[in-house]
């Protein structure tokens, strides 16, 4: 069996690493690390857990996180099975906090590159035009070599401090309390959501795969995640919906169905009350864009 794409950590001998990684499906676990990462996906799709935000991601998709921020990029379900002989792409960049030397962004050479670092604690997402001129130049990235792939590292961090199409992805309030031992134990209860939220989820089953009560189980989501399970799972679903709003020519009922709700009444309140209008609003203005 072919192994997912993996975070590879950065060796002794180099200030950073940049990475072209072709394979069958995204690392499927949730994780976090010390150090900064910028991502752009150049083939695949699926769900994007970052923090406390959950989104649907394409090719183009770029974010930049910082330290310890957990993420995940789940492949859709279809990438996981073998006869459907699907692959992603993508290139990674991991740089450490000091990788020019103990607190440089506080420098005032570096003081909007710090801005930029300070805000990625939030995770970055960057569209527009920047996004393009940035894929560029990470593509050149990899394929450069010394100095000056280290230059390159600074022209792009530089060029998206200065850039007007980026905006944080977490809410401001959160923080990630998580810690390192409890990364399975979240890793499997995000897993098992991603696997069965088309079915209907019992608390119980999932408090038992935690190994905890319901009422700890309940607590310990909350505090770590910023929202409830349940809150959790309707974001997942809807955050499906908007894919199959945005890729699937099917009905809204279906659509309803498909994402693991059981009434259309309940899924048009819950899709208004996190995105701010109508799922079939949504669809026309989705498409309206591409006009």
């Amino acid at each position: 069996m072919k192994n997912p794409l993996k975070k590879s950590r950065i060796p002794d001998t180099k200030v950073f690493l940049a990475r072209e990684l072709i394979a069958p499906f995204f690392d499927k676990y949730w994780h976090f690390h010390p150090e900064y990462q910028l991502v752009v996906i150049l083939k695949g799709r699926g769900t994007r857990y970052i923090g406390d935000d959950i989104k649907p991601f394409k090719e183009g998709d770029m974010v930049l996180t910082g330290p310890n921020l957990p993420h995940v990029w789940r492949s859709d379900n279809a990438y996981f099975d073998p006869a459907n002989n699907l692959d992603t792409h993508l290139i990674v960049v991991y740089f450490p906090e000091d990788f020019l030397g103990e607190h440089i962004f506080e420098k005032e050479e570096f003081e909007d590159i710090g801005k930029l670092m300070k805000l990625s604690a939030r995770g970055i997402e960057v569209s527009g035009k920047t996004n393009k001129d940035v894929t560029q130049m990470m593509k050149d990235l990899v394929k450069l070599e010394g100095s000056t792939q280290l230059i390159q590292l600074l022209q792009i961090l530089n060029f998206l401090s200065h850039s007007k199409d980026i905006k944080p992805i977490t809410k401001a309030e959160y923080i990630n309390l998580n810690k390192e031992s409890e990364k399975d134990r979240m890793g499997e209860v995000y897993e098992y959501v991603m696997k069965n939220y088309k079915e209907k989820i019992l608390l119980e089953d999932v408090a038992s795969l935690a190994n905890l009560s319901v009422s700890a189980f309940s607590r310990f989501f909350k505090s770590r995640a910023n929202k409830s399970f349940s809150d959790f799972i309707s974001d997942v679903r809807i955050s499906h919906a908007c894919k199959l709003l945005h890729e699937e020519d099917i009905n809204i009922s279906e659509v309803c169905y498909e994402s693991g709700f059981n009434t259309l009444s309940n899924f048009n309140k819950q899709f208004k009350d996190r995105i701010g209008k109508t799922p079939l609003s949504y669809r026309k203005e989705y498409l309206e864009s591409f006009e």
